[in-house]
């Protein structure tokens, strides 16, 4: 589907997964500047828009000016040092959202070269659900998949059976 694409599995499970959900009649909202994803959705027929690179951990201006009905955020939330505001400040009424879980035999991701490309959350699935929770989403459906690579060693064994990758379908709890 996307071989050419990088991480092709991660998108193929996303999209599956986004599709299932959001209907493309829906106007998305994804979080992060435009990206590999963000273009896949829009080629699958998704009416999409992106922020613009603020710091999501201080200004909540594009989430709360949009008009999307869906928020999408792939693998944003690890990045934000308060991801519970962001998620508190969404109009939308429907979120996709996904992260990287945190791996019991590997450090959080932290880049060689980006200073700003670092997790400062790897969550468990259940610590994620909770901060959903909390900021008054309710948990509609979720999927787990794995990220083996293709190395030698103990490591990319375990990559191959451990899940990596955590998505969430929540909707906002009626009040």
């Amino acid at each position: 589907m996307y071989e050419n694409t990088f991480p092709s599995k991660r998108f193929q499970h996303t999209l599956s997964f986004l599709e299932k959900h959001i209907s493309k009649e829906e106007s998305i909202l994804d979080l992060g500047i435009e990206n590999p994803f963000s273009k896949i959705m829009i080629d699958n027929g998704f009416t999409v828009e992106n922020t613009k690179g603020e710091d999501l951990d201080l200004d909540y201006s594009s989430v709360q000016k949009s008009e999307a009905s869906v928020v999408t955020a792939f693998e944003i939330f690890e990045h934000l040092i308060a991801p519970f505001n962001v998620l508190r400040e969404i109009k939308a009424n429907k979120l996709v959202a996904s992260i990287p879980m945190r791996l019991w035999f590997s450090p959080a991701y932290k880049s060689k070269t980006d200073p700003w490309d670092r997790h400062y959350h790897e969550f468990e699935d259940w610590q994620f659900d909770w901060l959903l929770e909390k900021a008054g989403w309710e948990i509609k459906d979720t999927a787990k998949w794995t990220n083996p690579v293709k190395k030698i060693g103990i490591r990319p064994i375990l990559r191959s059976f451990t899940p990596r990758y955590y998505i969430v379908y929540a909707e906002r709890k009626k009040v």
